[in-house]
């Protein structure tokens, strides 16, 4: 009988995923985003992992098939095409009903009061230069604006969405998934990966604001830096959150 090995995903303080053979199992002590996992894979038109059984605190899913575009500092694998089908599925997401439940998301005034904060931290305690933040929270104001709610994913990095070939074959983690902004998710997912953002737009279908992806890169980068830092990651590697500020520049 051939062993089975336990495969640590990710861990950290707020939630740690398993995979064992060809299932994740993904434990979260907040059962609400547990749920919310699962009630958003029954509703979207996108290919999801099947729910094998949920005890909370723990999730059990299938394995998607085929691999991710890619990860945040490392090279993508991905053909354009697999990109543009990529912004295909991400469009018919964001064109799907909203689910029945409120937005996850902070009001435009208390995410502009948490970046400002975040800013001040990191210059004061020297994480980052005062040119760089500066910079980049310029190029945040872009996003701090008024959007019409869609059925957004929420946390869509390039890890979360599985491709064979030139076709999607599943997105995962949906714990995050609500009513947002859907530039939000398409910035997201083309965070560090710049050169591919012109084939998921054309996957995509539409015009889209291209200084808002980049306010949302700049936000995004500024918030997380320190949370990565505590818990274990390293955003001053290449090609991760620190690059993406230093690109603004």
């Amino acid at each position: 009988m051939d062993e089975v090995e336990v495969e640590v995903v990710v861990a950290h303080s707020e939630r740690a995923t398993l995979r064992v053979g060809d299932v994740f199992l993904k434990v979260d002590a907040d059962q609400a985003r547990l749920d919310t996992e699962v009630e958003a894979m029954a509703l979207v038109p996108v290919p999801t992992p099947e729910v094998l059984w949920h005890k909370p605190p723990v999730l059990a899913l299938a394995a998607v098939p085929g691999t991710t575009l890619g990860r945040l500092g490392g090279p993508s694998t991905g053909s354009p095409a697999a990109w543009a089908a990529a912004g295909a599925a991400i469009r018919k997401l964001h064109e799907a009903p909203l689910p029945p439940w409120p937005a996850r998301g902070k009001p435009i005034e208390e995410l502009t009061a948490e970046l400002d904060a975040e800013c001040e931290q990191l210059i004061s305690h020297s994480v980052l230069p005062a040119s760089l933040v500066t910079r980049n929270r310029q190029v945040a104001e872009a996003a701090l604006r008024p959007w019409t709610e869609m059925f957004t994913h929420g946390d869509l990095q390039i890890a979360h969405v599985f491709v064979d070939g030139d076709e999607v074959t599943g997105i995962i983690d949906w714990s995050e998934a609500g009513p947002g902004d859907a530039l939000y998710d398409l910035a997201t997912f083309t965070l560090g990966h710049e050169e591919h953002l012109p084939d998921v737009i054309a996957g995509y279908g539409t015009d889209v604001d291209l200084d808002v992806i980049r306010g949302w890169w700049s936000l995004r980068s500024l918030l997380v830096i320190r949370w990565l830092t505590d818990h274990g990651f390293d955003p001053f590697a290449p090609g991760c959150e620190v690059d993406v500020l230093k690109s603004r520049m």
